[in-house]
């Protein structure tokens, strides 16, 4: 690439950049709802007022979305224009969008910058982990995603996939269910209402997290779920539930362990003899050159670096990183005592893969 390219790029990289924190703030403050809820083009005034917002921020913000050909702008003449978001860039940014929810990942780098920039860039000199600490509103924004992913997919879709539909049928007979990394608990008390002859508990390392989790499962009134402070790869942990589930998951939380590979030992000894482990993690390679293709390299790989990779380095930690792979993955899940792991890419899940592994 010459220069002349290159330069064209870093242009293309600023405008994006810039793009993203924009539409993070959009996301956030329910912009491209209210304009998702219009059939016709708006003024900037009737947009703010649909989404109880001040006229002339978002008359500054609908000029980064329509010079960034997010919105379509309508304009004649010297009049200040209307604005439409059209259904096919809806169907992808509004919160009605489900898994195919790509607007609510606009916010994780701008939050990722405010919440650990110096931290990571100290961690550089000194090759110290970053901790939880540095994160205090990830976990909500985790809730936001998992909201996004869970509530419209995982009972209705995902567990009637895993195991050929076999799971399904053996959590509505009564089964023995862990969420491991539960955080704020939408997985586990989404199975557990819809599960009610089996027992769900949600393990966490985060108190705040958990309290969050207990709040909304006693909204629910659910009687057949319990939130535990623990972490999974503690011996206590394994002793204490030796054998108990039939079923484990973990959506995500493996890659952020500090001890992942006494995690993973951790679940194969919770594991009745018969059991599944449903780990559900990025779909990448374990090497960069193995992932220069991923469509999503560079946002996942920024990802990791600004969160997954230094809160897996604190205390001297494994960190993994969001992006260690199918290889390595394997690779750990028999050094675990897993024999049979069976990895497929999940429908209407682009950025991860599951796999099951039977104990």
């Amino acid at each position: 690439m010459d220069s002349k390219s290159f330069s064209q790029k870093m242009t293309d990289i600023l405008n994006y950049g810039a793009l993203n924190l924009a539409m993070a703030i959009g996301y956030r403050t329910g912009l491209f709802d209210a304009m998702d809820r219009f059939d016709e083009p708006q003024d900037a005034a009737t947009i703010a007022r649909s989404a109880g917002l001040d006229p002339r921020y978002v008359q500054e913000w609908l000029g980064v979305m329509a010079t960034g050909g997010i919105v379509k702008l309508i304009a004649e003449g010297n009049e200040d224009g209307r604005y439409f978001l059209p259904t096919a860039h809806a169907d992808v940014l509004t919160r009605r969008a489900g898994n195919a929810n790509l607007g609510v990942y606009t916010q994780e780098i701008p939050l990722l910058t405010t919440c650990a920039l110096d931290a990571v860039t100290e961690g550089f000199h000194t090759g110290a982990g970053v901790s939880y600490d540095h994160y205090p509103r990830f976990q909500a924004f985790m809730t936001e995603l998992a909201n996004a992913k869970h509530r419209q997919v995982l009972v209705e879709k995902f567990l009637p996939w895993v195991a050929d539909g076999q799971m399904v049928k053996q959590m509505q007979a009564g089964i023995h269910v862990c969420d491991l990394g539960c955080g704020e608990g939408i997985a586990t008390v989404l199975m557990a209402r819809a599960f009610p002859a089996s027992r769900f508990v949600g393990i966490d390392i985060s108190p705040e997290a958990l309290a969050a989790a207990r709040d909304e499962a006693e909204t629910m009134g659910l009687q057949n779920v319990e939130f535990v402070l623990l972490d999974a790869a503690a011996d206590q942990t394994h002793h204490r539930f030796k054998e108990v589930f039939d079923y484990i998951t973990a959506f995500d939380a493996i890659h952020d362990q500090t001890r992942p590979q006494d995690a993973l030992q951790g679940v194969y000894a919770m594991l009745k003899p018969g059991g599944l482990f449903s780990m559900i993690d990025i779909a990448a390679e374990s090497n960069i050159p193995g992932n220069m293709d991923h469509p999503m390299g560079p946002f996942l790989y920024t990802v990791s670096l600004m969160h997954c990779m230094p809160v897996g380095l604190v205390d001297g930690g494994a960190g993994l990183g969001m992006m260690w792979g199918r290889q390595k993955a394997v690779e750990m899940l028999n050094q675990a005592g897993f024999e049979r792991i069976d990895v497929e890419p999940i429908p209407e899940d682009s950025f991860n893969l599951h796999y099951l592994c039977t104990k």
